[in-house]
């Protein structure tokens, strides 16, 4: 009798290639990150605004590396809260830098309605995965 060789029906992925893929993620979301917070005070790049955005784009992208890299050795929890956490001060910033320059506490509530969700989001599809 012929033995049929095991299919899965997962995809084949290859060594590095979601290293590479995140690589990407973080540089694209980084350069649309740095445009955001560079774009400040109804899109003028005087007085250091351009600076400003390079830098926020460089520390955004090597926070998310260094959040995937480290999301997958925690458990299901506590990975949800690390890309809620990202992600709610990632956007705070971004929302603090407005041009009317909205109050620190009214940043800190959207800042936690963002979070909230992306955590929600995020721990619903851990649950069910794992």
């Amino acid at each position: 009798m012929a033995q049929v060789a095991p299919t899965s029906p997962a995809p084949r992925v290859f060594p590095g290639s979601a290293t590479s893929r995140a690589g990407a993620a973080a540089v694209i979301l980084g350069l649309v990150f740095g445009i955001l917070v560079a774009q400040r005070h109804a899109g003028s790049l005087a007085d250091g605004n351009a600076w400003l955005g390079i830098v926020s784009g460089v520390v955004f992208a090597a926070l998310f590396m260094a959040v995937f890299r480290a999301a997958p050795r925690l458990p299901r929890e506590l990975r949800a809260t690390a890309w809620a956490s990202f992600a709610g001060i990632a956007f705070g910033f971004v929302y603090s830098q407005g041009m009317p320059g909205p109050s620190v506490l009214r940043s800190t509530i959207m800042a936690l309605a963002i979070a909230s969700g992306v955590f929600a989001v995020s721990f619903y599809r851990y649950y069910t995965r794992e």
